[in-house]
């Protein structure tokens, strides 16, 4: 299967980079760039790729407005966003996140790990290391809930095991993790998060986490 990626950042010689990279791919090809979110919008239209790799900063439009039209609530299409941005700690990442990217890279990332980034992504799964969950999920902590006010009613609807899995999910672990630390199999867990995305209306393990904290089920600096 061949993975169809469209590049999207506002720097022609960035686009080159990333290009040359993962052209040198076998199964990765680059269908298309695009210097602003707007552009981005009417290439996703006409080229379909599957993921996107998306700048956060640029002109006319930007990165999280772009992915939030492109792989936001309501969006059903198969486009993924994987968001790039220059610092580990960027205000612009959460509202990425919050808007439907699966996840975000540095733009300085080695080559190997942007092409495996891009793998996961297209697979389905989330590129967000517990480590970048923490430090993004703390650093907005006084914004979201402290985990004493009223969790959000959809919580409800959750199995105790569901919740179990949800809560190490905002935690950043992977699914073998989960079955480790809960003494089940890898496929339980992936049952397990596959109901909770269902049951709370998310679309992938990003939004769960996201929806982990500002619900009040995990409270930030608590990993």
């Amino acid at each position: 299967m061949t993975i169809r990626v469209l590049l999207v950042d506002d720097q022609p010689l960035l686009r080159t980079g990333f290009r040359m990279i993962l052209e040198a791919e076998s199964d990765l090809v680059v269908v298309g760039e695009a210097g602003d979110g707007q552009q981005a919008l009417e290439q996703v239209r006409a080229l379909q790729p599957d993921v996107v790799l998306m700048d956060i900063r640029m002109p006319r439009m930007d990165g999280v407005e772009a992915t939030r039209r492109i792989a936001g609530p309501g969006r059903d299409g198969p486009v993924k966003v994987l968001v790039l941005t220059t610092f580990d700690l960027d205000e612009y990442v959460v509202e990425a996140l919050r808007a439907g990217a699966s996840g975000f890279l540095l733009k300085d990332v080695p080559a190997d790990e942007l092409v495996q980034a891009i793998r996961v992504v297209a697979d389905g799964a989330a590129m967000l290391a517990p480590s970048i969950t923490r430090r993004l999920l703390d650093m907005y902590a006084t914004r979201l809930p402290t985990g004493e006010e009223t969790s959000s009613p959809a919580l409800n609807t959750l199995t105790e095991r569901e919740m179990e899995v949800l809560r190490l999910v905002a935690k950043g672990l992977s699914n073998a993790e989960i079955a480790a630390e809960l003494f089940v199999s890898e496929t339980t867990v992936k049952t397990h998060v596959g109901h909770v995305l269902t049951k709370l209306g998310l679309r992938d393990r990003v939004q769960a986490a996201v929806f982990a904290y500002e619900s009040g089920l995990v409270r930030p600096g608590a990993l």
